[in-house]
């Protein structure tokens, strides 16, 4: 019976006091005294104590656990927030409710969002400032394209969209930065380019002098944008410029050679063609020569080659080129009508030809000043020049109008009468000009003359003499005439007189000197003008206003007057003598 129950016991629920039922029972049958019952039972109070105590502190440290990450968690909130410029979070409770688990329940989810947060903001944090470090190692040219960095450290206190604005400003400072250097460089690059070309050198072996990168097959993105590239690229070209100017400079002097070697040895067309390429450049400035190889070496040189050939060439021909510029010089002369001496000038340029010491570029470079002092001279003269011409031709017309008038058949029907008629009337005008014309050439020639401090000849006779013996000759000529009219006068009275006398009227005495004035105005003025002899005026010994280096009259231009006066003396005493021949017998 007692084991029977015992099982009953053991099959029951187990419970504290069960169990010391059942200690009891044993204890009972084993027959245990009461004092080592005691110290049993004392043993078995004091495990249970040490079993609850390790208990309580368990559960104690668990709370301590739960409560520091509590502690924990709202501390890494309040700096998630902080770190991200955020005030607060949705979801979070204002009062601390609940138990310990309830507030870490309640605080997980805000404290988890923010955390992704945070690792997005980093990450973009990093990639900008690598993309940073990118371009500024880029612009120092401390780091080559394509070359990876470290990720950098991002500070995690400050993750604020402001931080992250201030950074995403100086990236794109950087890239604007980067996109103005890159513009230089592909300008710089270009103009290197059409520099090379136009000098004919290699693009790639001297642009990659200053880096590779800047090679056509690189990439744009590719390209260096460093402050030493841009510089060395910046030096390239001015270097290049200067280059291709001085090329410039040299092909032009070249050009220029060529141009004066063919014109002095008269050289053909066919001749001058192949170096087209090259005279084509004297009528262009530095920026306008872009044809590619225009200032190569090799143009340079064959620029030079063909001046050398020619200037051999122009010293075995120095005899002819000397005359032809000496003659040049004499036409300068002949056309400002200053005398010179041109049989001395050949025989000088023969006898430095033929001396030792013949330098044919000294020789051109001498005859070529003395071209250009005479151009200079004609400058001066050129006002001078044409108010001679311009007297000469009133001279010339005052003659012809004299002669027009002598003409008993002047107002007939005739074929071209009102042509001359016309002429009549003009003439008139510019004959009344005259003393004005005269007056002020007179002025002219003097203030030249003071100005220069040397007499202003014409053919080699002083222009004022000539002036001077011309306002003589004319007004000899004015008292002639009206020593004429006076003349007329006594014989109208003297043959109103004979009509009464003899009651018949006189036959007129037929002019014996208007066929001769106009027979020598027909002449074109080889002797005289108006019948004035050669000798009262030795301003034109040739007879005529220009004539040519050897003596010749030059077509082109009009015949000049010699002794500048309509009627001669010796015409004037014949047509007198005939007014006072008597009368015929009745």
């Amino acid at each position: 019976m007692g084991v029977a129950g015992h099982n009953d016991l053991l099959l029951g629920e187990t419970t504290c006091g069960s169990l010391l039922q059942q200690l009891q029972l044993i204890w009972d049958e084993v027959g245990e005294s009461d004092e080592d019952r005691d110290k049993m039972l004392l043993q078995l109070e004091q495990e249970c104590l040490d079993v609850y105590r390790r208990k309580v502190d368990q559960a104690s440290s668990s709370r301590a656990c739960l409560l520091q990450q509590l502690a924990n968690s709202k501390s890494e909130l309040t700096r998630l927030l902080s770190a991200l410029g955020e005030l607060s979070v949705s979801g979070i409770p204002d009062k601390t409710t609940g138990t310990i688990k309830e507030q870490l329940a309640a605080i997980s989810p805000s404290l988890e969002l923010l955390c992704k947060k945070r690792d997005s903001r980093v990450k973009e944090f990093a990639n900008v400032q690598l993309q940073i470090q990118t371009l500024r190692g880029e612009i120092t040219g401390n780091l080559q394209f394509g070359e990876h960095l470290e990720t950098p450290h991002v500070n995690e206190d400050d993750l604020s969209v402001k931080k992250l604005n201030e950074f995403l400003f100086e990236l794109q400072a950087l890239q604007k930065e980067k996109s103005n250097r890159l513009n230089k460089i592909l300008e710089s690059v270009s103009s290197v380019h059409d520099l090379c070309s136009v000098l004919g050198t290699d693009f790639v072996d001297t642009v990659t002098e200053v880096h590779p990168s800047l090679d056509d097959s690189v990439g744009v993105q590719a390209k260096s944008i460093s402050d030493e590239t841009l510089s060395k690229l910046s030096k390239m070209v001015i270097g290049l410029q200067e280059e291709k100017s001085k090329r410039f400079t040299k092909i032009q002097a070249l050009a220029s050679q060529l141009s004066d070697l063919w014109n002095l040895m008269d050289a053909p067309v066919e001749e001058r063609q192949p170096f087209h390429h090259i005279t084509g450049n004297m009528s262009l400035t530095l920026d306008e020569v872009t044809v590619p190889g225009a200032l190569a070496l090799d143009i340079i040189e064959q620029a030079e080659l063909e001046v050398e050939r020619l200037d051999q060439l122009k010293a075995s021909r120095m005899k002819d080129i000397a005359f032809k510029k000496q003659t040049e010089l004499e036409d300068i002369y002949a056309r400002a009508h200053i005398a010179i001496d041109s049989s001395a000038a050949r025989d000088r340029i023969m006898s430095i030809i033929e001396s030792s010491s013949f330098e044919p570029s000294e020789l051109l470079a001498d005859m070529e000043n003395q071209i250009l002092k005479a151009n200079e001279e004609a400058l001066s003269r050129k006002d001078i020049l044409e108010r001679v011409d311009r007297w000469m031709l009133a001279c010339e017309e005052e003659s012809w109008l004299e002669d027009y008038s002598r003409d008993d058949n002047r107002y007939s029907a005739t074929r071209g009468a009102h042509l001359n008629l016309k002429r009549a009337e003009k003439a008139r005008v510019l004959v009344n000009k005259i003393p004005v014309i005269v007056d002020t050439l007179v002025a002219r020639t003097r203030a030249w003359e003071q100005e220069h401090g040397m007499p202003f000849t014409y053919d080699g006779v002083p222009l004022l003499a000539m002036l001077d013996e011309y306002k003589v000759l004319r007004q000899e000529k004015e008292e002639e005439k009206r020593r004429m009219r006076d003349q007329k006068k006594i014989n109208d009275q003297l043959a109103a007189e004979q009509e009464k006398l003899f009651g018949s009227k006189l036959s007129p005495a037929r002019p014996q000197s208007s066929r001769k004035v106009a027979g020598a105005r027909a002449n074109g003025g080889g002797g005289a003008v108006n019948g004035t002899p050669v000798r009262r005026l030795s301003a034109l010994q040739s007879g005529g206003r220009t004539a040519s280096r050897d003596g010749r009259r030059d077509p082109s231009r009009p015949v000049a007057p010699v002794n500048y006066v309509a009627i001669a003396k010796e015409d004037a005493a014949s047509h007198a003598s005939s007014n006072h021949t008597g009368p015929s017998t009745p």
